[in-house]
């Protein structure tokens, strides 16, 4: 496959080009196929490439203008590639030489002839279809909106993690009869002053979500006082909205049922918890969440627990690293082994890259990460770095990628461009069976470009469409049929460890961990 220097072409959200002109090699052929080439020679962006070659003060304008007027006609790659050859050179050479000959030009305006002919012979440029029209930004998202609108009638849209509980706790303290989710709450107060509100049911419905793990969170300043508390009563709450929105959505506690609802024109609605915290440090209460409907607990949240170390203890230079150093202590590892047996994915966003690594080798069963993204991309704790993300593909976990501006791209200019780099990235280490979507919203104060609410999905659909590698099976496993095949993995591994016998993991968190923690607990000893 042959390498050359490519210009390669970043979208913004509307669809209109930019370019960058790339100083290291690139397989063109990955980085340019099935763009639309007409929209991007098209593209004012294109023309600053050439404008520093010229003295002719020709505006963008003018040079696609005759752009269009001399190659529309032409049909076919070879005489649309010799067209838009004699344009470059038109552009290279500055727009007064209207029938520029060879010896007019230096080797560095050949170069530049000779890459946007490569560039559009390789992308297949205008066989058949008319300048102008492949030229129409709003056309070409257009059908890709339509596409993607498509496809989400066809296979649900599970995203992995929504804080609207929290925010209807901190907002109205969970006064349901103050909640009017049936109404826009872009125009509701509090929510409306709110950069982290992002979630109602019209919105919902635009986005065409199929599915939504709601996540019962309580802040980490609740450990060893009552987060315990705390947690089952967001239980109760996400269990009460879903009954008062039962026209909508159902409450959903197998993998089985997902697709049901589905077809009944409903909202599967799955239950999580975020925080190891949570728990208590306790194996009874685990078991008790399950019963009440939990099915993925977060090990961590921004805080350690006495057997598991959170990202903050990478973010932070002065964070003392409590109790296991790093990673999961025995007790942690138990923990893990006990969700196994009940059937509960373990959730490794927010913890330590050691966490990670200790909790993948303790698994039986695969894993998730329900709001991360790809460190390499954007060099942040809370993402997953490439190593953990091979060994996500042999333990069949997945990696939902999260809207967090400030994990997309590290500088927080993000755009929905920029979390399609990331799927694609983890897509490339991964593979396509190992990649989900777990947003966050109503749990995060900063979204990219094009990703605002719960109404934008379609957009990230329509920007992965830009990449001819996403076939509509591809999609569909991104949107939905990855989680899942991993929960029903994970009730897979329940069935056949209680089949084996598997008896529930009766140990304690030893008193030690607990020593200065506990004045509000009571202890036996």
């Amino acid at each position: 496959m042959a390498r050359v220097r490519a210009i390669v072409f970043r979208r913004n959200p509307d669809g209109v080009a930019n370019s960058d002109l790339l100083t290291s090699d690139e397989t063109m052929t990955e980085r340019m196929y099935g763009r639309d080439m007409m929209q991007v020679m098209q593209a004012r962006k294109l023309f600053e490439v050439f404008a520093p070659l010229s003295q002719d003060s020709t505006s963008p304008r003018q040079a696609m203008g005759l752009w269009n007027a001399a190659c529309q006609p032409e049909s076919g790659n070879e005489a649309v590639g010799r067209c838009m050859s004699a344009r470059v050179r038109q552009l290279g050479c500055g727009t007064r030489h209207v029938s520029p000959t060879p010896g007019e030009l230096s080797p560095k305006h050949w170069w530049l002839v000779g890459l946007v002919f490569l560039v559009a012979v390789t992308a297949g440029v205008g066989v058949g279809v008319p300048l102008a029209l492949r030229g129409d930004p709003s056309h070409a998202l257009a059908k890709r909106l339509a596409t993607a609108r498509s496809i989400l009638t066809e296979a649900p849209l599970i995203d992995g993690h929504n804080d609207l509980p929290w925010n209807i706790r901190k907002f109205i303290h969970n006064q349901l009869e103050k909640l009017k989710l049936n109404e826009s709450l872009k125009s509701v107060e509090p929510w409306s002053l709110s950069n982290w509100s992002h979630t109602d049911i019209p919105r919902l419905k635009e986005g065409m979500v199929g599915g939504q793990f709601w996540v019962a969170y309580t802040p980490c300043a609740s450990q060893y006082l009552n987060s315990v508390q705390l947690t089952l009563e967001q239980i109760d709450l996400i269990k009460r909205v879903i009954r008062k929105y039962t026209d909508f959505m159902q409450l959903v506690t197998n993998s089985q049922e997902i697709l049901k609802v589905f077809k009944q024109g409903k909202m599967a609605s799955m239950v999580g918890i975020e925080g190891g915290h949570g728990i208590g440090n306790s194996l009874g209460s685990l078991r008790m969440m399950y019963e009440l409907g939990v099915r993925y607990l977060t090990l961590t949240h921004t805080c350690n627990t006495p057997w598991a170390t959170s990202s903050i203890v990478e973010s932070s230079k002065n964070n003392k690293m409590d109790y296991v150093g790093v990673g999961l202590s025995e007790f942690g590892k138990k923990v893990v082994l006990e969700m196994n047996r009940l059937g509960m994915m373990v959730d490794l966003s927010h913890v330590s890259t050691q966490t990670m690594r200790d909790a993948l080798a303790t698994t039986q069963a695969p894993v998730i990460f329900s709001h991360s993204a790809a460190r390499a991309i954007c060099d942040n704790p809370r993402n997953v770095p490439d190593d953990v993300l091979r060994q996500i593909q042999l333990n069949r976990g997945i990696v939902m990628v999260s809207f967090y501006a400030d994990h997309i791209s590290c500088d927080g200019n993000a755009n929905v461009s920029h979390v399609a780099d990331h799927i694609n990235h983890i897509r490339d280490v991964a593979g396509v069976d190992h990649i989900g979507i777990g947003a966050d919203f109503d749990g995060i104060n900063k979204t990219p470009q094009g990703l605002e609410d719960v109404s934008s999905y379609p957009n990230l659909i329509a920007e992965l469409l830009r990449d001819p590698r996403w076939s509509v099976d591809d999609i569909k496993k991104l949107i939905g049929g990855n989680i899942i095949r991993v929960f029903s993995e994970v009730e897979k591994k329940r069935d056949e460890l209680q089949a084996a016998g598997y008896q529930p993991q009766e140990e304690e968190l030893h008193p030690e961990y607990l020593r200065g923690k506990s004045n509000c607990t009571y202890s036996f000893d």
